[in-house]
């Protein structure tokens, strides 16, 4: 039997209240919604361990179509956690970090939503500028702003 090949990542899965609001959110961001759908009945519920389920996802895509955010918001059963306003050291989800040009014009866009930013937008050596936010429902985002070629890859691969 052939061994298994990782292919590439897929996507990244959120669950939020209104998939109308991350939706808007994520474009403001500047992300594509590439499909939106209900998933229900039992046989999502095998999949997933939740039983029959109903719940509204969209799939939205980075501008070079490499990365996907799979938002999801149920309808049933209802969520039973909410990890959003949990610290960047807290165990399990994190956060999405997203690479973006003109960190500040961005930022200026994203706090006329409501976005709040948690810390502040410092410099890391002289290849990133970074941020991290509370976004739509308090999901915590952060941003990058490549300032040089060179990347934390890079750094960790001459260390």
């Amino acid at each position: 039997m052939a061994k298994s090949t990782l292919m590439e990542m897929h996507n990244v899965g959120i669950v939020v209240e209104s998939l109308d609001r991350a939706i808007a959110f994520f474009t403001e961001l500047g992300l594509t919604l590439e499909g939106r759908m209900m998933v229900e009945g039992e046989w999502a519920g095998r999949v997933t361990g939740l039983g029959n389920q109903s719940v509204e996802i969209a799939m939205m895509v980075t501008p070079d179509g490499h990365s996907r955010l799979e938002i999801s918001q149920f309808i049933t059963p209802p969520v039973i956690a909410d990890h959003r306003t949990a610290p960047v050291n807290a165990l399990g989800y994190l956060r999405i970090m997203f690479r973006v040009e003109n960190l500040d014009e961005l930022l200026s866009r994203l706090l006329k939503h409501g976005t709040e930013l948690v810390g502040e937008v410092v410099q890391f050596e002289n290849m990133y500028r970074l941020c991290y936010i509370r976004g739509v429902e308090g999901l915590l985002i952060g941003l990058a702003e490549q300032l040089s070629n060179k990347t934390a890859t890079d750094i960790l691969e001459t260390a």
